[in-house]
């Protein structure tokens, strides 16, 4: 594992807070209590078991849950100290908190035109405008020249692993501050899988990054700081290398070496 915690506590700069977080479908609760900071420009993973909530507390950081009916939240999420159920709309918090999902989806059209399609619905038409948009969220993506000489072909034709780094270029086009990640390499082969993981080890420089995934030693390559769901709760978070190597939740240790999950 290449596990890196250069940065203090004291030195970070929280990016989003969840505070006493419940989650609720109809008289379901999914979540209990979630407390937790999420720092700048790092990558914070979230690990557990399938059906723990790991998915669907990431879904709360942009209001996607939004869309479910039955769903009830309380408790809050501040996006640098503003609460993103009371002061933001949520079409501006998603362009500023963007999702990369399981499975890539690409929309029906061009390359060009999956990548363009933000940032014309926020109003920007001028060509030159949008080409450079699309070129510099291709490279930031780490895939314009595998692309370059395809941008006007279909997105559907190019292969699982190109067509996810296309959806990361898709939401880095709207210039977002955090990228939310829910498995996004579960779909891919291992030599996509390392791409994307070699891209997240870059974006985190200039981005803020919450990654869910079912891979431990995914989370422990890539990931600065872990959180531990079990049914709803995270039951442990801290610096990667304290979760892997000494966690103090005997719940956690059990996961990580394999007793459950």
């Amino acid at each position: 594992m290449n596990i890196s915690n250069e940065t203090t506590d004291q030195e970070k700069k929280i990016k989003i807070t969840v505070r006493d977080l419940d989650l609720f479908y109809g008289d379901f609760q999914a979540l209990h209590k979630l407390n937790i900071d999420i720092a700048d420009q790092e990558v914070t993973a979230l690990i557990g078991p399938s059906g723990c909530g790991k998915s669907t507390f990431i879904r709360t950081l942009n209001r996607m849950n939004d869309v479910i009916d039955g769903v009830h939240i309380t408790g809050t999420i501040s996006y640098e100290t503003r609460d993103i159920y009371k002061n933001y709309d949520p079409i501006e918090l998603r362009k500023k908190i963007g999702m990369v999902f399981q499975k890539p989806n690409p929309f029906p059209m061009s390359v060009y035109d999956n990548v363009a399609y933000g940032p014309r619905i926020h109003g920007i038409k001028d060509k030159r405008t949008l080409d450079e948009i699309v070129e510099r969220s291709l490279k930031q993506a780490a895939i314009w020249d595998e692309i370059k000489d395809r941008l006007h072909k279909p997105a559907l034709g190019i292969s699982g692993g190109q067509q996810q780094r296309l959806c990361i270029a898709r939401v880095l086009a709207v210039e977002p501050d955090v990228v939310l990640m829910d498995e996004p390499t579960s779909a891919l082969d291992p030599i996509s899988t390392s791409r994307i993981e070699d891209l997240i080890d870059e974006l985190k420089k200039s981005y803020t990054i919450v990654i869910v995934t079912h891979n431990m030693q995914q989370a422990g390559r890539i990931s600065d700081t872990t959180a531990f769901f079990l049914n709803g709760v995270i039951e442990e978070v801290g610096a990667t290398e304290q979760i892997f190597f000494s966690p103090t939740n005997p719940k956690t240790e059990a996961y990580i070496t394999g007793k459950f999950g």
